[in-house]
C-alpha cells in the first residue's frame, strides 16, 4: 500500500504537470479559450444591439424583439447541464469544437428569417449548440490549470466573453446602418467562423481529463449533491442576479438611445458597446482582487461599482450614461469572474456539472433581465430598468452579507468546538 508520502507526492506531481503562465501551452490555451469566449458571446447576443431595427422591420414591440435574445440564453441556460454530462463522458476539448461548429451553421442561416417567430427559433437552436462551450470551458480550466493560476484563466475567457459581447454589438451596429440587419447577423457569423477555426488549431489537448460513464443516475445525484451545497446555491443566485441587471441593461439601451433626447444612429449606438472593454480588464483582474479582499470583499466592490453604475445612468446627459455603463459593466465582469471562478473551487467532484448549474443559473437571469428589462422599460422608461437592477443588486448584497455571517457562525462553532476538546475539565470527564 502506497504510504501517504507517496500519495502527496503523486498528488503534486500531477499539479505541477497542469498549465500555469509561463509553462508551455499555457498561452494556446488562454489564447484558444479567448476565441471561444469570443464567438460565444458575439453569436449569443448578437441580436441585441439590433432589436430597435428588428422592431422596425418586423413590427412589434420592444419586449417581443427581445424574445431574439432571451430565446437563446434562455435554450443555452436549459441545454448547459445535459451538455455537461455530455462533456464528463466524451471531452471537453470535442464538446466545445462541436458546439462552435454547430452554433456557427446556424448563425449563418439566422439572417435569412422570414419573420420574428422564424428569428426565435432559429436563436434558440443557436443558443442549446452554444451551451457546450461554458458546459466545458470552465471545467476544463479546472482540470488542466493549476489551481493558483485558476481564477486569472477563468477571468481571461469571461475576458473574451467581454471582447465578444463588444464587438459583435459594434459590427452590427456600424454593418446594419450601412445594409441592414441581416448583413450585420451574416458579419458576426463569419466573425464567428474565424475565432471557432482559430479556438480548434490552437486549443491543447486535454491531459488531465478521465473518461466517466453517462449514468442518468450518477448525473441526478451529483446535482442534488451541488444544490445541497449553501455556498454553491448562493454562487449560482450571485451569477444570476448579476446578470439579470446586465441583461437588462444592455438589452434596453439601444432603445433609450435611438429616442430623444440623444438620437442617435445605429452605428453609433454600437459603437457604445466598446465599454465592453471595461469589463475586459475588470474580469482579467478578479483575480488580483480576490488575493487582496477575499471573495466577498471583491463581490462588495463589484455591487458597488454596479449600482454606482445604474444610478448614474439616471440623468439625461450622454456623459453620464455612458459613464454609468463603464461602472456597470466593469462591476458586473467582476462579480461573474469572482463568482464563477469560486463554483470551479468549491466543488471538489463533478466540477462540470458545479459549472453547467452556474452558468443555467447565469444565463436564466440573462434572459429573465432581457425579458423583464424590456417590460419595465415599456412601463416606466428608463427609470424602470434601473429599479428593476437595483432590486437584483439588492439581492446580491444579502446574499453576500448572509454568505459572511453563515461564516462568522460557522468559525465561531468550529472554535468552541476545539477549545471544549482541549480543555482538562472536558478530557477528565
Amino acid at each position: 500500500m502506497p504510504s501517504a508520502s507517496t500519495k502527496a507526492a503523486a498528488t503534486d506531481a500531477v499539479a505541477d504537470s497542469r498549465l500555469s503562465p509561463g509553462r508551455p501551452g499555457y498561452r494556446r490555451m488562454s489564447f484558444a479559450l479567448f476565441a471561444a469566449g469570443i464567438a460565444t458571446f458575439a453569436l449569443l447576443y448578437s441580436t441585441q444591439a439590433l432589436l430597435p431595427a428588428v422592431s422596425a422591420d418586423f413590427g412589434v414591440s420592444a419586449s417581443a424583439a427581445s424574445w431574439s435574445v432571451s430565446a437563446a440564453t434562455g435554450a443555452l441556460a436549459l441545454c448547459v447541464l445535459p451538455l455537461s454530462a455530455l462533456s464528463e463522458r466524451f471531452g471537453r476539448r470535442g464538446l466545445m469544437s462541436a458546439s462552435l461548429v454547430v452554433a456557427v451553421a446556424v448563425g449563418l442561416l439566422v439572417p435569412f428569417a422570414p419573420s420574428l417567430e422564424w428569428l426565435v427559433a432559429l436563436r434558440a437552436v443557436q443558443g442549446a449548440a452554444l451551451a457546450g462551450v461554458p458546459a466545458s470551458a470552465m471545467a476544463y480550466l479546472a482540470e488542466e490549470v493549476r489551481p493558483k493560476a485558476l481564477v486569472a484563466a477563468i477571468g481571461l475567457f469571461v475576458a473574451g466573453n467581454s471582447i465578444g459581447g463588444m464587438s459583435g454589438r459594434i459590427v452590427t451596429g456600424w454593418v446594419a446602418q450601412l445594409w441592414g440587419w441581416r448583413a450585420a447577423l451574416a458579419a458576426v457569423g463569419l466573425m464567428a467562423l474565424v475565432c471557432a477555426v482559430v479556438f480548434r488549431l490552437m486549443v491543447p489537448r486535454a491531459r488531465h481529463f478521465t473518461p466517466g460513464p453517462l449514468s442518468p443516475r450518477a448525473l441526478a445525484s451529483t446535482v442534488r449533491t451541488h444544490l445541497s451545497d449553501p455556498l454553491l446555491l448562493r454562487l449560482y443566485a450571485i451569477g444570476a442576479l448579476f446578470m439579470t441587471v446586465f441583461g437588462a441593461v444592455y438589452t434596453v439601451i439601444g432603445y433609450r438611445l435611438v429616442e430623444a433626447p440623444f438620437s442617435l444612429p445605429q452605428g453609433v449606438i454600437g459603437s457604445i458597446f466598446l465599454v465592453y472593454l471595461v469589463g475586459t480588464v475588470s474580469s482579467a483582474a478578479a483575480g488580483r482582487l480576490v488575493g487582496r479582499m477575499g471573495r466577498r470583499g471583491a463581490l462588495y466592490l463589484a455591487v458597488t461599482t454596479t449600482t454606482a453604475g445604474l444610478l448614474l445612468s439616471l440623468a439625461d446627459t450622454l456623459a453620464s450614461v455612458l459613464a454609468g455603463l463603464v461602472l456597470i459593466t466593469a462591476g458586473f465582469f467582476a462579480g461573474h469572474a469572482v463568482a464563477s471562478s469560486s463554483v470551479s473551487r468549491t466543488a471538489t467532484t463533478g466540477r462540470a456539472q458545479a459549472s453547467a448549474l452556474y452558468q443555467s443559473a447565469y444565463y436564466l437571469g440573462s434572459s429573465a433581465g432581457g425579458t423583464l428589462g424590456a417590460v419595465a422599460f415599456h412601463a416606466g422608461g428608463w427609470a424602470g430598468t434601473v429599479l428593476l437592477g437595483l432590486v437584483a443588486v439588492l439581492g446580491v448584497v444579502s446574499l453576500t452579507l448572509y454568505g459572511t455571517h453563515a461564516a462568522r457562525v460557522e468559525n465561531r462553532k468550529s472554535r468552541e468546538t476545539y477549545n471544549r476538546a482541549a480543555s482538562p475539565s472536558v478530557l477528565r470527564a
